[in-house]
């Protein structure tokens, strides 16, 4: 069973990222490649993290858009994530 920072690498290496040795949240970095990735690109200057995370759950079916987009994705929301852009 994946625990959540194994699901956030398999997010980043879907998305061309690096995988992380310790437990992070994603970089604004990371989140602008998920966006990307799932149809929602953003542009420079990158705008605040809870911006990225609202414009990839309204893009990815299955994820809560009107969810908190203050808080990083749960395990679920990781679960989907990786379905999503593993593909």
């Amino acid at each position: 069973m994946p625990t959540v920072d194994d699901l956030r690498n398999d997010v980043r290496v879907a998305v061309d990222r690096y995988e992380r040795r310790e437990s992070t949240a994603f970089t604004k970095e990371a989140l602008a490649a998920v966006a990307g990735a799932v149809g929602s690109p953003v542009e420079k200057p990158l705008p605040p993290k809870g911006e990225m995370h609202a414009a990839i759950a309204e893009s990815v079916e299955g994820l809560d858009a009107d969810r908190d987009r203050e808080r990083p994705f749960r395990k679920a929301e990781l679960e989907t994530l990786v379905a999503t852009v593993a593909q």
